[in-house]
């Protein structure tokens, strides 16, 4: 695909546009669940915020994959979305990032989905139909079909310049889908960026909520407004596989923890995949089941 230029304008006025419109009864319907849904919950607690999920990498991997971990058997895609689309670049200066854009109007969406891949990652990753066994296909398909847009961009750099890039990335599309909640989907050291936005003032006004999918926490934000009193509590969800070699689950059920003990009821919720390994969360996240339950969230 030939990239295509969108230049921003008003970018700055899009800082006031946060909390334009509410999520109301806005929701995913339903859309390959019984393909996409959890194996099986082993076990729950806290009230069912926290999960642990049945993975096998026989069943999950090796029967769902016609190539294991590139591509997926075809009852688990469908290629509508490629009709809407897009190879693009946000002309923002500095901060100038091309992505990749699904959707059928770049305006007026209900909500957008942005996933930030991790290091040695690119644009194309958060939009391979076959990869992770689907999965990205049917977030894909999930915007497409609710009125939404999903969005993946491509970050050579996971630390401030990439953050300046996501946040340029929202900015223009919350000034084009005034209210529309966003959601950042970070996978393993792409959480950095994502937390970085979560930290931000003008940014984070804009969030519907955080997915961290085999990634990072960030200590840092205990201290924010989000967690302290004072600003909007911004939803989290916390993907994990048990046997992940490079980050370890129990840090993040530890800050899952903490949060919960520093902000009681605050919307976090933490799903380990048993035997899963680095990329399983990718692989297993039930997306409508995460996204209906923070936009559950932000309509209260």
């Amino acid at each position: 695909m030939r990239p295509l230029r969108l230049v921003v304008l008003g970018i700055a006025a899009a800082s006031t546009l946060g909390g334009a419109l509410a999520a109301g009864s806005y929701r995913l319907a339903p859309w390959k669940d019984e393909l996409f849904k959890y194996p099986g919950v082993l076990s729950t607690q806290d009230g069912g915020d926290y999960v642990v999920v049945d993975y096998s990498e026989k069943r999950d991997l090796d029967r769902r994959d016609i190539v294991p971990e590139k591509q997926t058997r075809p009852e688990y895609v469908s290629l509508d979305t490629k009709a809407v689309e897009r190879d693009l670049t946000l002309d923002a200066g500095k901060a100038s990032v091309k992505y990749i854009f699904v959707g059928k109007s770049p305006a007026k969406a209900r909500a957008i989905v942005i996933y930030i891949h991790g290091r040695n990652g690119n644009r194309f990753q958060g939009a391979n139909d076959g990869m992770f066994g689907g999965n990205f296909n049917r977030i894909k398909n999930l915007m497409m079909r609710n009125g939404g847009i999903y969005l993946s961009p491509g970050l050579p750099d996971l630390g401030k310049p990439g953050a300046a890039q996501v946040k340029a990335l929202m900015l223009e599309y919350a000034r084009q889908s005034p209210g529309a909640p966003i959601f950042l989907a970070c996978g393993s050291l792409g959480g950095r960026v994502c937390w970085a936005i979560a930290r931000d003032p003008e940014a984070s006004r804009l969030l519907g909520g955080l997915l961290l999918m085999g990634s990072t926490h960030d200590d840092g934000f205990l201290k924010t407004a989000a967690v302290t009193g004072g600003a909007k509590r911004i939803p989290i969800y916390l993907g994990h596989g048990s046997d992940d070699p490079i980050i370890k689950w129990q840090t993040q059920a530890e800050f899952y923890n903490r949060v919960r003990a520093a902000a009681p009821g605050y919307p976090i919720r933490f799903a380990l995949f048993r035997t899963g390994s680095h990329g399983t969360p990718i692989r297993m996240t039930d997306w409508r089941l995460i996204l209906n339950w923070m936009l559950e969230v932000d309509a209260k």
